[in-house]
């Protein structure tokens, strides 16, 4: 009994610390390998940010796969980190984490140990809570464990980063997570993320990683010449070259500069072999290269030879990024486009379908998939009907994003058309009357309704 009650008391206050157990960080098992590659990658090639806060993601992931030694040792190695840089208060984490895995491992008294460690700290930083501080320092390492682990954490770890600078507006450290945190959710053309990057590469000055960020930011809104220099600085610089190179590629390609990306995706490629991001950003390439010779003025024969082996390059490339991230949505729909171009319709479909089923994905994403979906019914299949109901679908996501102004777009040009072709004109003008009532046209959505109860009426008169 005693000792049931005992192991019930420590996983109380277990349950207040904060740290990576307690911090509900989401991510499919299925991505576990991956985020274990990226991680061990960022320790590595990522030298400009303290370690610590991976080595404890580390460890908290290997925990997951039931390595609680292993865990151990990453922790071990934050510690003796934590202690050279002498980061005070971060400890709090990594100690959380130790009582964490001793209490699974069934060492109660290593666990309360820790716990202990916790506690003395707080007192001494005079924190209001037995076993956690809420301080700026916290918020950020809870910011970068949820940016680390994909895109449904990134939310959370934007508002992390806000609590972090309203402590401290002018820290390097959360200018540069909060910039990274607006950069991944900025899936809109608003470009949130723009001043915020600015104010990071400003008190950053020598850090690359954040400047390629700022790049690809400015090629968006058109700002070629300012973005054209930070790649260039970035470029030149020896640190995080691995991460410079992936996001310079990605920069050069939507420039049209594709064998200039290839080069350095294969040179990032040969520090990481095994990373999911490098096959996509090449398979991006190949399928480029494809819609360019689509659109040359080639001989048909012999464009129609170099698309099909483009075509096959870049399939390859996206099945080794789905072997190594297999809940990465965007991959398949890639793929997805790739089979409908060389009219290889099956492996499409069963592409498609993947993305369409996945779950747990954000809104503006799943509206991409029904977009594209609706645009391969429309244009490959010939069947509008399919189109529209995935341009519908899309919108009932109420998500205001770039994807979802797209499905209006689409639905609205596919409702005209039928409308001039007269093809199910009551449908397809009440279609239009949607179209208006969600760009918030309400006096033309009124028309373009009574119009479609009119012509209800001539056709059936009892109506």
């Amino acid at each position: 009994m005693g000792e049931n009650a005992g192991a019930d008391q420590v996983k109380k206050s277990l349950l207040q610390l904060s740290c990576h157990f307690t911090w509900s960080l989401f991510f499919e098992d299925a991505d576990i390998p991956d985020l274990e590659m990226r991680i061990s990658e960022q320790v590595e090639f990522l030298d400009i940010k303290g370690p610590v806060g991976m080595h404890n993601l580390l460890a908290y992931v290997r925990h997951l796969k039931g390595q609680n030694e292993e865990a151990l040792q990453s922790l071990r190695e934050a510690e003796a980190l934590a202690r050279r840089e002498q980061l005070g208060k971060r400890s709090v984490v990594t100690w959380g984490n130790c009582a964490w895995v001793h209490y699974h491992m069934g060492s109660l008294a290593e666990a309360q140990s820790y716990l202990d460690k916790v506690e003395k700290t707080c007192k001494e930083f005079a924190s209001p809570f037995r076993y956690r501080m809420e301080c700026a320092e916290m918020h950020c390492e809870e910011g970068w464990a949820l940016l680390k682990c994909g895109g449904q954490n990134y939310r959370r770890a934007l508002a992390c980063f806000t609590k972090a600078l309203e402590a401290e507006p002018e820290n390097p450290e959360y200018n540069t997570g909060y910039a990274v945190a607006a950069y991944r959710q900025d899936f809109d053309d608003n470009n949130i993320s723009l001043g915020p990057l600015r104010k990071a590469v400003m008190l950053n000055p020598a850090d690359p990683y954040i400047k390629v960020y700022l790049a690809l930011k400015l090629q968006d809104t058109g700002d070629t010449d300012e973005a054209e220099r930070h790649i260039e600085e970035a470029l030149s610089s020896t640190s995080c070259q691995t991460y410079v190179f992936r996001y310079a590629a990605k920069y050069y390609r939507r420039k049209g500069c594709i064998d200039k990306a290839l080069q350095l995706l294969r040179k990032a490629l040969q520090t990481s072999p095994n990373s999911g991001y490098l096959h996509f950003q090449i398979g991006l390439c190949y399928r480029q290269q494809m819609i360019q010779l689509k659109t040359s003025r080639n001989t048909l024969s012999r464009r129609q030879g170099s698309m099909q082996e483009m075509a096959q390059l870049a399939i390859c490339e996206f099945q080794k990024t789905v072997e190594l991230r297999p809940t990465f949505d965007v991959v398949y729909v890639c793929m997805a486009e790739v089979h409908a171009e060389i009219h290889q319709y099956e492996e499409a479909e069963a592409n498609f379908q993947i993305a369409l089923n996945m779950q747990n994905l954000t809104g503006h994403r799943k509206q991409d998939i029904h977009l594209r979906y609706g645009r391969y019914q429309q244009f490959h299949q010939k069947s509008e009907d399919k189109a529209i109901t995935h341009y519908l679908k899309g919108l009932k996501i109420e998500e205001k994003s770039y994807a979802w102004r797209k499905l209006l777009i689409a639905l609205e040009k596919v409702a005209e058309r039928r409308v001039q072709q007269n093809v199910r004109p009551v449908e397809s003008i009440s279609l239009l009357g949607l179209v208006h009532k969600l760009k918030g046209n309400m006096p033309e959505a009124l028309l373009y309704y009574e119009k479609a109860l009119r012509l209800t009426r001539e056709m059936n008169p009892e109506f």
